[in-house]
Order: structure tokens, then C-alpha cells, then sequence
């Protein structure tokens, strides 16, 4: 490894530990007024609003984020936007958390009398107790960090990151406080892979009306193979005449009647059948369908109604392209 090399890591874990320690300093002066801001959230009836500017607002920002996908709804206010018209969003029932390392930023400073005029509730992120945010909040939590990552102790660096800790473990007290669940988190992530492994159901993916295999039961065994092979599942339901699910036809089946050498294409559906197949019903939870494949090794259910009427397929394939 180059002396560079060397260099860079000496220096990385330099500003991973500066910026850890930082965090841990910070809870280890974690007192009431913690609890009293996450108190003052949980009992909020009006709106949660972030406001930062610079650095500090794109940490507000992700914090919005955080809390509104754990189940506390919250927004993100530009204080330069908000001086402009934008602070007609807020109103009396609101909590304004206001993030500023140094409590004297211009653009958020300019907009405190006004969110003390509305009668808010501010929550200040800040590492000066005597500034003028500090002052003007109903509760300020120390966000203050001895130095900046930074080698000349100017970009937010180590401030930012003692911010969004802060931001989170407010976001996670909030959410054991509320019993938010994971069913409700997948509901607000239903692009992720928890998301779709609670709420994707059967009926969302089955492959249904012309294009789910079936026959009669007294169809002829060419009709089923034509039926099972233009459908292309490698399966066929059979039917009774009055549409009820009897049987099943793979294309398993058909490779072990070719192997046996038995004339069957003189035969019925119903005769080269396997007889009450497993199906699966079309609300249940796609991963649960998934477990029922894997663990009987096949590669396909039929979905069927209350009354046992066929009314879609399942491929494992279709499963398993979606991350479940």
C-alpha cells in the first residue's frame, strides 16, 4: 500500500472516531429537555415543520423524512422561503424544530418573531445556549460539537452529523411511543422489499381470465397439452361443468406419461389428472404464496375462489422477480 494510501485511511478513521465521539459526548449530555421535546411531538394536533438553511436544511430535511415514514408527519420549511409568504403554512398548533449550529443564522432568526407571534412551539437544534434561537425556543437540545471535521474547523461536517443524530433518535422515541408498527412502516414504503412483503397480495400479480389455463374435465388429453403449452405456465387447470377446480395438469405429468410409454392421448383430462390440487386463495400475502412454493417445491398454484372456481395462476417466477 502507497504512503498515500496510508495517509487516506489514517485520515478517514480520523474523522469516522472525531465524528463518533462527537455522538457519544452528545448523549452522554442528553438531560429532560430531550424527553420534554419528544413530550411536546407526540402530543403536537397540529403540524411538525423542520426549518434549517444551508447544511443545516438539508439535514432538516432527511429528518422530515425519518419522521414522516415512522409514522410522525412532518415538513420541511426554508426560512429564506418562508420570509417570503411560504410561513403562511404554519399556524398556532404547529411545533417548529429549528436547526442552527451557531443559533445566529440570519434567514431563521428573521422568521422567530413571527413563529412567536403564531403562538408555535420551537424545539431548537443548536450548539449555543446564549444565541438568539436559543433564547426564543420552548426547548433547545444541545446539538454543540467541540470541533468540525473540517482540518480548518469551517464545513459542517461533525455539527451536521451530531444534528441528524439527534433528529433520529427523536424520530425512533416517537415511534416506540406511538406502537408504530411494521405493517404500517411497509405501508409507507410500498416500493421497498419489506413494503412489498407486507402488503403485495396474490391478486396483485396472478395471471387471470384468458390468459389462466383451463379445460373441461372431459376435454381431450391433446386439448390439455394445446391448452397447458399456448398458455405457457407449463400447467392446466381441469374443470368440472360447473367451473369447480378437480384437477391439475403439469408438464411434469406429461414428461412421465411419455416416459411410461402408454398410449393416453386417447384419454380425458379427467383421467390423466392430478386430483384435488393445493391452491391458494387471491388475498393472500404474495410472500406467504411464495413459502407454500418453496416448500412443496412446485412452481405454480392455482387461485381460487370460495366456491373452488379457479380465478387466476401464481408462477414462483413472478414472485421472486418482485425481491420477495
Amino acid at each position: 500500500m502507497t504512503d498515500e494510501r496510508t495517509l487516506s485511511l489514517s485520515e478517514g478513521r480520523k474523522i469516522l472516531n472525531l465524528e463518533a465521539d462527537a455522538i457519544a459526548r452528545m448523549a452522554g449530555r442528553l438531560d429532560d429537555s430531550f424527553a420534554e421535546a419528544v413530550d411536546i411531538l407526540l402530543a403536537c394536533k397540529g403540524k411538525i415543520i423542520i426549518s434549517g438553511m444551508g447544511k443545516s436544511g438539508i439535514i432538516g430535511q432527511k429528518i422530515a423524512a425519518t419522521l414522516s415514514s415512522t409514522g410522525t408527519t412532518a415538513i420541511f420549511l426554508h426560512p429564506a422561503e418562508a420570509a417570503h409568504g411560504d410561513l403562511g403554512v404554519v399556524s398556532k398548533n404547529d411545533v417548529v424544530i429549528c436547526l442552527s449550529k451557531s443559533g445566529m443564522t440570519e434567514e431563521l432568526n428573521f422568521i422567530i418573531p413571527a413563529l412567536r407571534q403564531l403562538e408555535t412551539t420551537i424545539i431548537a437544534f443548536t450548539g449555543n445556549s446564549r444565541s438568539y434561537l436559543a433564547r426564543n425556543a420552548n426547548v433547545v437540545l444541545d446539538t454543540g460539537v467541540d470541533q468540525e471535521a473540517c482540518p480548518y474547523d469551517l464545513a459542517p461536517t461533525t455539527s451536521t452529523t451530531a444534528m441528524l443524530a439527534m433528529g433520529d433518535a427523536l424520530a425512533m422515541c416517537l415511534m416506540r411511543k406511538k406502537n408504530f408498527t411494521d405493517l404500517e412502516f411497509a405501508l409507507t414504503h410500498p416500493k421497498g422489499s419489506l413494503g412489498r412483503q407486507l402488503t403485495m397480495k396474490v391478486e396483485d400479480l396472478m395471471a387471470r381470465e384468458e390468459a389462466l389455463p383451463l379445460v373441461q374435465e372431459d376435454a381431450p388429453v391433446a386439448d390439455l397439452i394445446l391448452e397447458m403449452t399456448s398458455k405457457r405456465y407449463g400447467v392446466s387447470g381441469i374443470v368440472d361443468r360447473e367451473g369447480r377446480l378437480t384437477g391439475i395438469f403439469t408438464d411434469g405429468d406429461l414428461r412421465r406419461l411419455v416416459q411410461q410409454g402408454k398410449d393416453f392421448l386417447d384419454k380425458t383430462a379427467k383421467e390423466v389428472m392430478t386430483a384435488n390440487p393445493k391452491t391458494v386463495s387471491a388475498d393472500l400475502l404474495a410472500k406467504n404464496c411464495l413459502e407454500i412454493l418453496e416448500t412443496y417445491r412446485i412452481t405454480q398454484l392455482l387461485v381460487c375462489d370460495h366456491d373452488n372456481r379457479p380465478v387466476g395462476l401464481v408462477h414462483i417466477h413472478d414472485l421472486v422477480s418482485l425481491g420477495l
